[in-house]
């Protein structure tokens, strides 16, 4: 049962209705959009001109052209209708600080206009001076009245802007739509080489080869067979971002000393001709030219003629899905190639309205201010909301619409504030807060209009920085199809047909899965850092849970409660069935003697007895349902009570950036931790242990003991029948505390007796 939201500093309360009628999940807002498109005919031809834009307070200007006379800018700004209350709206072609010429355009002669109407025409507008009169040159431009909803409002610049010495700036941002790169698993299956020259022909070559790729770099193991032409036969396995930029560089080397590696041959190879495996069948692999090393005697360069070459199997796998972030919180679950991509079944739409309560994040001319923007994420698309400037109570009020392919995904949003605006050279994006939604916590077609706390953790432990509101919907097209889904496996089908890390025991895979991963990470945040706008990499990291697998004290002690409160209902029931072992309740005691002999009687009632309780479990707990769909909980995750070194721990960098003695305190204290998982580890094997010495003949005695008591299990139940002997062994384990013994039972005895491995361990 999910625990209900908290109402209390630590956890936010969330707010809002759920709302079943038609609902506008972004707030309508209306703005005024004005379209500059270029001037003609200025009176004259030095001119570096550009035009200031200026409703009230607001004001924009758009780029000068340096000595151009007929200059195009076609730039679009955008006026919020909220708190204007002029009503001429004013364009001034200017030349440096001169005024060219205006147009004054009264805002009651604007028209309105709304999405379903064709694009508005551009107008020229004569230009005129102070005093009204008409001068040369003119002014093309297109002006309307229109909402969020808007085709040029993500393109346009918004006036959503704070008070700089009197005046209020334009914001010079809008929000942005970001498709990451397409990532492949990348397969390198080196075989072998052939005819290698090691610089020293009177030693035995220990060779290896050493694939780069962008910043990874693998390295294969040590050919066991030393001579000329050595075999590997190992998987190197790398992550590749379409538009492939960066070829792959292979070389083999010869380890000659403990510190000294000499290259005998290397070959560069360009991705995008590389072959793509969309199935399981085996690859060609192909035969691969080594270039001539040069070796430099001062300053002569000789070349050696020789003809290595390297056996390898390259390809590109299209039917892994390439994971970016944690599996347990992933927004996209399909495979690479687009041909095994299945068609969407609904749609997710978001609005991101407005957020209440943050704190100023940084000082700005002697005064606090926050300069608030979102990141969304869902698939393969991220979009970033425009920045407000300087308010603790922004208001976006804009929507985005994602496509659904599986239901048992994440959208995450998060809340940032903008070091960037004013210059702030190598600053860091602050972050204010993040919360993520699982997509099945949805009715479909329901609208969920709710307030979101926005907690972040901070060395000096978690802090609320506000609440953010959100209108989600998420509708299904077909509701068989998204049941369908659910019988499906959750990654694609070659990730269990053929695995991308085969060789290894389960921690080495996982290592390598979270090497892969990180670098996939690593990637996408230096494809989005390069766009026009760029998404920084600390955004983008903090989307994407880059650091999710670094080690942390709470996060241990977090899973630990997780896993006890999921058997804290096995827990109860054992308890339960105690207390009717001893009687505590007559009566109930004798209503389960009465159903226990039906079921023995009746064995055909067991499991239908059991789906049914089952059943009524379910109904029962239907009005402790979540009203809400899930957020963030600071309780869950211990934030609430972290102790303050536990979060300088888990803030450290990697490697520790600490004090020798610190790190030495922080040592003991995981040696402790870590010998408690130790013990709890030692007894389930010793456990499982005891079991398979029943049948391993490691305790002769026991095993012979074992053995009898099979064989006479055999002839009792022959003789006396399963109904009877099941019978007896319920209404015994079920008997009277009068007949209890208070030492334990034969069978248990002897199983605690049985032999285990640990005494033969160092």
């Amino acid at each position: 049962m999910q625990r209900p939201p908290q109402e209390d500093f630590v956890g936010g309360k969330v707010t809002g209705d759920m709302l079943t009628s038609t609902f506008d999940l972004a707030e309508q807002m209306l703005y005024l959009y004005v379209r500059v498109v270029k001037v003609k005919d200025l009176p004259w031809k030095d001119l570096d001109p550009y035009v200031e834009v200026r409703l009230g307070n607001y004001s924009g200007t758009t780029r000068p052209f340096v000595k151009k006379m007929n200059p195009d800018w076609n730039r679009v700004f955008a006026f919020s209708m909220v708190r204007i209350q002029v009503s001429v709206l004013e364009l001034n072609v200017k030349d440096k600080d001169d005024s060219v010429g205006r147009v004054m355009i009264d805002l009651n002669e604007i028209p309105k206009r709304v999405p379903s109407d064709s694009p508005l025409a551009p107008q020229w507008y004569r230009l005129e001076d102070g005093s009204g009169s008409k001068v040369k040159g003119e002014l093309m431009l297109a002006v309307w009245m229109g909402t969020q909803a808007d085709e040029v409002f993500p393109e346009s610049r918004h006036s959503d802007a704070a008070t700089v010495s009197g005046a209020v700036a334009f914001a010079n941002k809008f929000a942005t739509v970001y498709h990451p790169p397409k990532l492949w698993y990348l397969r390198v299956n080196v075989i072998e080489a052939q005819d290698l020259i090691p610089g020293d022909r009177s030693r035995f070559p220990e060779v290896y080869v050493k694939a780069i790729l962008g910043n990874q770099e693998l390295i294969s193991k040590v050919s066991r067979s030393k001579t000329i032409n050595p075999i590997w036969n190992e998987d190197l396995i790398f992550v590749a971002a379409e538009p492939f930029e960066e070829p792959l560089i292979l070389s083999v080397e010869d380890r000659v000393a403990p510190n000294k590696d000499v290259i005998l041959g290397k070959c560069l190879i360009h991705l995008q001709y590389i072959e793509r495996r969309l199935d399981h069948r085996p690859m060609n692999s192909k035969w691969y030219n080594l270039e001539k090393p040069v070796i430099v005697e001062g300053e002569k360069e000789e070349e050696i003629n020789f003809a290595s070459r390297i056996h390898m199997s390259l390809y590109l796998e299209g039917g892994h899905h390439v994971l970016d972030e944690p599996i347990d919180y992933s927004s996209d679950l399909r495979p690479t190639a687009r041909q095994l991509q299945k068609s969407s079944i609904g749609i997710v739409e978001l609005g991101i309205m407005n957020a209440q309560g943050l704190p100023p994040m940084k000082t700005k001319d002697r005064r606090a201010s926050t300069d608030a923007y979102c990141v969304a994420k869902y698939g393969h698309k991220w979009v970033q909301t425009r920045t407000i400037i300087d308010s603790l109570a922004p208001k976006w009020s804009e929507l985005y619409t994602w496509d659904v392919y599986d239901p048992c995904t994440v959208i995450t949003i998060g809340v940032f504030d903008n070091c960037h605006l004013h210059g702030g050279g190598q600053a860091r994006d602050s972050r204010i807060g993040k919360l993520r939604i699982r997509l099945s916590a949805f009715e479909t077609g329901r609208v969920y209009s709710l307030s979101y706390p926005l907690l972040v953790l901070q060395p000096t432990g978690v802090k609320k920085m506000g609440e953010i509101h959100l209108a989600v919907r998420c509708t299904f097209s077909s509701l068989m199809n998204m049941m369908h889904l659910f019988s499906q496996p959750l990654l694609p089908k070659m990730h269990y047909i053929h695995p991308l890390i085969v060789e290894g025991n389960w921690n080495d895979k996982q290592t390598k899965m979270d090497k892969l991963r990180r670098q996939a990470s690593q990637m996408v945040s230096m494809r989005l850092s390069r766009a026009v706008r760029p998404l920084r990499k600390e955004i983008v990291e903090y989307m994407l849970d880059a650091k999710s697998d670094m080690w942390s004290m709470r996060k241990i002690r977090a899973n630990f409660l997780r896993i006890m409160d999921v058997l804290g209902g096995l827990i109860a029931i054992k308890k339960w069935f105690d207390q009717i072992c001893n009687w505590k309740n007559p009566i109930t005691t004798l209503v389960i003697h009465v159903l226990y002999l039906i079921l023995v009687l009746y064995p055909r009632c067991i499991l239908p007895t059991i789906f049914l309780s089952l059943s009524l479990i379910v109904v029962w707990n239907y009005r402790y349902r979540p009203r809400h769909p899930p957020f963030m909980d600071i309780r869950l995750s211990c934030a609430d009570n972290a102790h303050p070194d536990e979060l300088d721990e888990e803030f450290d960098t990697f490697p520790t950036s600490r004090r020798i003695d610190i790190v030495r305190i922080r040592y003991d204290r995981l040696k402790s931790i870590a010998g408690s998982i130790q013990n709890v580890a030692g007894d389930i094997a010793n456990q499982l242990e005891r079991l398979n010495s029943l049948v391993s003949w490691r305790d002769p005695t026991a095993t012979k003991l074992f053995v009898i008591s099979c064989l006479i299990a055999v002839i009792v139940l022959y003789f006396m029948g399963f109904r009877v002997a099941t019978l007896v062994t319920g209404f015994y384990v079920l008997r009277h505390p009068w007949f209890h013994h208070y030492l334990p039972s034969a069978p248990l005895n002897f199983f605690t007796r049985l032999p285990t491995r640990i005494d033969s361990m160092l």
